[in-house]
């Protein structure tokens, strides 16, 4: 009867024990509920994060449609989406500021985030930029500028200095001397002035090339034709052309085409238009201003600024001589 006892008291002792174990790992393994509570709070407020920060929206205005700004949405494009950021873009189908004014005027309505815009007239959209950033939108300018504006950045060039390296390159491939026809767009557009400006005034200090004429399209394409054409009679002994702005570039390659002229064409602006010109000789040179990054830059300087984060006053692009008669840089 004594070890029938002292069997059952073993037995009871070991269910104990047992019991003991099974709460101890309970209690190490079961979060607890201030924890419990602590994570959901946490979810909750990620969630609310998320909720209160939509993705952003931002216009870009380009000058006047053209293709070598479809190419330069499409890598802005693959910047946003990477942000997930809505884009906008708009373009006049001829260059005109007053269509440029409102656009902005719609983008301000909209409420977007972020302004980028290549200004056609840098006095006439003065304004409309000081209106968007008054309403809390913060305004880039690129390629050409407004700097009366209270634009936060400029993305692009130093349009002299641009003008005054295609000099540099009139001079190596004229050596010092011969006869020259420029071609501009608009006289109103701050990056035709800049340019100009620094090409003739690096020839006048520098060359003893002759400038024969200068003419300004104003954004007609029909009129930059017909202008060059008569350029072209007018002066049958030139030795080089100079488009400054993409239309007198464009026609120049329909001239050369049509034409079969031997002579340098030489332009701005790297588009996949002067890529093939160059290869096809129409193109003697093209002062590039590195346009491949250009999709990239305006989405993460727009990024930014719709941060509230400073910006430098100037994002220097850079010019490079693109040829393929290898014109030294």
């Amino acid at each position: 009867m004594r070890a029938v006892k002292r069997y059952l008291h073993s037995i009871f002792v070991v269910m104990i024990m047992l019991s003991g174990c099974f709460m101890l790992a309970s209690c190490l393994t079961s979060p607890s509920s201030a924890t419990v509570s602590k994570q959901q709070t946490a979810i909750a407020t990620s969630t609310q994060d998320l909720k209160a920060a939509p993705p952003l929206t931002f216009g870009i205005i380009y000058p006047v449609a053209h293709l070598f700004y479809e190419e330069i949405t499409r890598l802005a494009e693959e910047a946003a989406a990477v942000h997930s950021i809505r884009l906008i873009v708009k373009a006049p189908e001829s260059l005109n500021a007053e269509q440029q004014i409102h656009m902005m005027e719609t983008l301000i309505q909209q409420k977007v985030d972020a302004i980028a815009i290549a200004p056609i007239d840098a006095a006439a959209l003065v304004p409309v930029i000081n209106k968007a950033v008054q309403a809390g939108i913060p305004v880039i300018c690129f390629e050409s500028d407004s700097p009366g504006s209270k634009r936060l950045a400029f993305i692009g060039t130093d349009n002299r200095k641009a003008g005054a390296e295609m000099g540099r390159v009139l001079k190596l491939l004229h050596k010092n001397k011969g006869m020259l026809l420029v071609q501009s767009g608009m006289q109103s557009m701050k990056m035709n002035q800049e340019r100009l400006e620094g090409l003739l005034q690096y020839l006048e200090e520098n060359t003893n090339i002759q400038v024969l004429e200068v003419r300004f399209h104003e954004g007609s394409s029909d009129k930059a034709l017909s202008d060059m054409e008569e350029l072209i009679d007018a002066h049958p002994h030139f030795d080089s052309l100079v488009s400054i702005d993409l239309i007198s570039s464009s026609t120049s390659v329909l001239v050369w085409k049509a034409m079969g002229l031997n002579r340098f064409a030489l332009s701005f602006n790297m588009t996949p238009e002067m890529k093939e010109a160059i290869r096809n000789g129409q193109i003697t040179a093209v002062i590039s201003h590195h346009e491949q990054n250009w999709g990239f830059l305006l989405i993460e300087n727009l990024l930014q600024a719709a941060r509230g984060e400073p910006l430098p006053s100037f994002i220097d692009t850079g010019i490079e001589v693109v040829s393929d008669d290898g014109v030294p840089n």
